[in-house]
């Protein structure tokens, strides 16, 4: 019965109300990076921040894992790199983003197996004379 509760696993960040209290509007990014650490990932689009990111997956027996929770605490700087604003996200905030799912997307048709081979083989001439004369001698075993 155990076994279908299911294992919790946390990533990211570690958020402690301490830590998050002591960032304070005008603090530079330094002092930011000082007391949270480096960010997950930073922005500099319409302005300057650094975000910190932390989830919580759960998985049970051989499912894909769920994600049951996720905190986002984003610093936002001003253009002097200084501290602007302080936000808190959670996973009600937003809509759950794949950031790596272990393949790059390919432009083009996915095509099977036989579809490569049977395409490779019509693509190819392989009775074209390969001489200007129009005769077979230039192909290897005819």
């Amino acid at each position: 019965m155990l076994g279908c509760a299911g294992q919790i696993d946390r990533h990211g960040h570690v958020f402690i109300d301490v830590d998050l209290d002591q960032i304070r509007p005008g603090m530079s990014k330094g002092d930011v990076q000082t007391v949270l650490g480096s960010p997950d990932t930073t922005s500099a689009i319409s302005g300057d921040a650094y975000y910190y990111i932390s989830s919580t997956m759960k998985t049970v027996a051989f499912l894909k894992p769920k994600e049951i929770d996720r905190e986002v605490v984003a610093v936002y700087f001003d253009g002097g790199e200084r501290v602007r604003d302080v936000s808190r996200y959670g996973i009600k905030d937003g809509v759950v983003v794949d950031y790596y799912k272990g393949e790059t997307p390919a432009r083009g048709k996915d095509l099977s197996f036989v579809e490569q081979l049977f395409g490779n083989l019509s693509n190819r001439q392989l009775f074209k004379d390969q001489t200007s004369g129009g005769s077979a001698a230039g192909i290897p075993g005819i």
